[in-house]
């Protein structure tokens, strides 16, 4: 298992990278998937835009873009966020930097468990398992 934290372009956020893997993996395990190898990048919108547009041909901005390579129950991929947008959206949501951060990074997860998020039932699925995500988290 290896989980790595990276920043292009942006001041790296201040998080508890030791806590926050063992949380991804103890989210993982509830989904009954392991860990293989998780990169996360920290970048600006521009960066994501042009990952969006170079990748995915999309042209927006977006908080997060998860490119997954997982096989079987082992998740790997590459997660790329937004720290702009995640800041743009907990002003909007009135929510904490903190939490919102915390909520983007394990939707990543989320994704690469199988939980997807297109259709409105799949959106709910996704926000209540993100919130008992959160919960773990913050009761640890």
């Amino acid at each position: 298992m290896e989980i790595t934290f990276q920043s292009e372009g942006v001041e790296h956020p201040s998080i508890d990278e030791h806590a926050l893997s063992q949380w991804i993996e103890s989210v993982a395990k509830k989904h009954n998937r392991e860990i293989g190898e998780i990169s996360y990048l920290f970048c600006d919108d521009e960066k994501i835009l042009e990952v969006n547009q170079q990748y995915l041909n999309h042209d927006f901005y977006t908080d997060i873009i998860t490119f997954d390579y997982s096989e079987g129950n082992m998740i790997s991929g590459d997660i790329i966020i937004s720290l702009q947008t995640v800041e743009s959206n907990s002003q909007m949501y009135k929510t904490d930097f903190q939490e919102e951060l915390h909520r983007v990074i394990i939707h990543g997860i989320l994704h690469l468990c199988g939980q997807g998020d297109l259709t409105e039932e799949e959106e709910k699925a996704m926000r209540d398992a993100e919130n008992s995500a959160l919960k773990m988290l913050f009761s640890e």
